[in-house]
């Protein structure tokens, strides 16, 4: 008689497979569990939340307020308040609040204030240079001259690498000082040597968060005072900025006048932006960036930025739908590295200085181009000089749906064309599209 041996392995893999058709219906098919009809608050599951009629609040002001000031410190109190209880709401009071530092948002808050009678703004920056070396392991840093920074100051400490020649980028807060010798919050964990010019300077991002989740901004007006302050890129700042967070609503914001991006969030997942507007920003109006998966972003209006909507790297199954993108000074919108099955819906693009709607030609890789995107129901008017375009596709680009848009030139047709597909592109679908004023309706490169 033989004898059966089973180890942990096998028995793992045996039960998993009989709880899987279990699981199934007659037809093997996996079923769907039930619905939740009747949340409760169970500890650990924040899928299901009932709703609830009143929440933990708390108000910060100038005046007439459970929390009294007008700047980062005021505010940043209430946010660790509530968040130390568990979460809850911080409504900022009408007034201008000037911030010396970023408000570190937390998980599972609202911050909402009274819309454009609530303004978040930022004190004028000031770069200096660095008198001393600091390796990476170091938590101080010596200033050419402190006059111009405070203990408590948020600053970008910025030099080149002595290894490789790029340039490096650091955020820290400054929390002690001697003279000109300031400790820092955190190590700086990259090398900042002489050899590389490092430089110290008092800018941030007005909101922002790390590694946080279930967060809604509301109701606020964040100006970036551009004019006074020195450029950071979208990928460490902007009027809010975010990186590896998930689901956060930013609804009725008005973010402008950023030296960087309006909003900006990196490797964020199931961020949603309505009804904002980004204005007067140096870059990028909204910036939906690496990696970021499944971003919604309704019905808001990017206007006068470099570049009104940018699709960085990566980011997927997305979708810009009821936007205004206006009087952006280089494109509307532009598309690019391995931005892959998103949808651009029922968006007016006028006036954007070169192109409409770019496919960026991001020739990185095998197939890292912005494949399997749909562009739907625009209305894509008057873009770029005399040779620009509505749309205007480059690359390796495949797979892409262009159904239904009116693109429109009013101005003289010059050699404006409303589709051009550039010569290496892939299939590209192009179906009830309604053209007017332009020297060729579409010019396709790869038959020329």
């Amino acid at each position: 008689m033989m004898k059966r041996s089973y180890n942990r392995r096998v028995f793992l893999t045996t039960s998993a497979t009989s709880i899987f058709a279990a699981s199934c219906g007659k037809n093997g098919a996996a079923t769907e569990p039930p619905l939740v009809t009747d949340p409760r608050a169970t500890d650990g599951d924040d899928q299901h939340e009932p709703t609830w009629e009143e929440r933990f609040a708390i108000t910060v002001g100038r005046s007439d307020a459970d929390l009294i000031g007008e700047d980062d410190r005021v505010i940043q109190a209430a946010v660790d308040y509530v968040a130390r209880r568990g979460g809850g709401t911080v409504n900022i009071k009408p007034g201008t609040y000037t911030l010396r530092n970023a408000i570190q948002l937390a998980s599972d808050i609202r911050i909402v204030g009274s819309g454009p009678e609530t303004i978040i703004t930022k004190h004028a920056s000031n770069t200096v240079r660095l008198t001393e070396d600091s390796d990476w392991y170091d938590q101080e840093i010596t200033l050419a001259d402190s006059s111009g920074f405070d203990v408590g100051d948020g600053v970008v400490l910025r030099a080149k690498n002595p290894h490789n020649g790029g340039q490096e980028v650091i955020k820290r807060t400054l929390v002690a000082r001697h003279g000109n010798r300031f400790r820092l919050n955190e190590g700086l964990r990259k090398n900042l040597w002489l050899s590389g010019t490092p430089t110290c300077s008092s800018t941030f991002p007005l909101l922002t968060s790390e590694y946080t989740q279930n967060v809604e901004i509301a109701d606020l007006t964040l100006d970036g005072n551009r004019a006074n302050n020195e450029l950071l890129d979208g990928n460490y700042g902007g009027c809010i900025f975010l990186q590896d967070c998930r689901r956060y609503q930013i609804r009725n914001v008005t973010a402008k006048n950023y030296h960087g991006d309006g909003i900006s969030f990196q490797i964020c997942h199931d961020v949603k932006v309505q009804d904002c507007r980004c204005f007067d920003n140096a870059n990028l109006g909204l910036h939906p960036g690496s990696g970021s998966q499944r971003p919604v972003i309704l019905r808001n209006e990017l206007a006068r930025n470099n570049i009104g909507l940018f699709w960085c790297w990566g980011v997927k199954y997305g979708l810009a739908e009821g936007n205004r993108i206006n009087d952006n000074r280089q494109f509307g919108v532009s598309i690019g590295h391995n931005d892959t099955n998103n949808v651009m819906r029922d968006n007016d693009i006028r006036n954007s200085g070169q192109v409409g709607i770019l496919f960026r030609d991001d020739d990185r890789g095998k197939d890292f181009w912005a494949n399997r995107n749909t562009i739907e129901n625009n209305r894509i008017v008057n873009s770029g000089g005399r040779n620009g375009a509505a749309i205007d596709i480059y690359g390796k680009t495949k797979d892409v749906r262009i159904i239904g848009n009116e693109l429109t030139e009013t101005r003289s047709p010059e050699a404006r064309v409303g589709v051009r597909i550039r010569s290496l592109v892939g299939p590209v679908e192009l179906q009830a599209n309604r053209f007017s004023g332009f020297s060729a309706n579409v010019v396709d490169e790869r038959f020329a």
